[in-house]
């Protein structure tokens, strides 16, 4: 699909500067958990290392490297990371790919295929109707028959192979 022109395209998106420092702040956050838990552990040395010596270390250069990064994003100047556009189009192929991973529990691997196949090609692929059916049959049955039938590898099944005998 080509990219829309600037007279289509809404302007502005999300900012470098933005997107860093959420990704910073979130670092900043995942370092002071790997700090916490490593406490709680002990991180000391006690006639030795203990359970969280090395993880706090870990985190205490995690945290410094990720407060770098939080003061270099804060006085970057401001340029675009993404347009609106291209958020779009990372979403389109976004939401088919995480119903699929919803779905693999419920309805087991093969069904939650087909799915995300016919969902995937009629939202971006905008596929003729009967390639569509074709795919989501066929690729599951294709997979089915190699993992479960000659690798004899078991993956997550639902009802429809359950009323099936599988």
């Amino acid at each position: 699909m080509p990219q829309p022109t600037e007279t289509m395209d809404q302007p502005g998106g999300l900012s470098r500067r933005s997107v860093e420092v959420i990704v910073a702040l979130c670092l900043i956050g995942l370092a002071g958990l790997v700090l916490y838990d490593s406490h709680g552990r002990g991180a000391g040395w006690d006639g030795g290392p203990q359970n969280g010596f090395f993880p706090a270390r870990v985190g205490w250069i995690f945290l410094a490297a990720s407060a770098y990064l939080l003061w270099k994003s804060v006085r970057r100047p401001p340029e675009t990371f993404v347009t609106w556009w291209q958020l779009g189009q990372v979403a389109r192929v976004l939401a088919p790919l995480v119903l699929f991973v919803a779905l693999i529990a419920p309805l087991g691997l093969y069904v939650a295929a087909a799915l995300f196949i016919i969902a995937f090609m009629l939202i971006t692929g905008k596929a003729r109707w009967w390639s569509v059916v074709l795919a989501a049959v066929l690729v599951p049955l294709a997979c089915f028959w190699i993992f479960e039938l000659q690798f004899r590898v078991p993956l997550p099944k639902g009802p429809l192979e359950a009323a099936l005998g599988y």
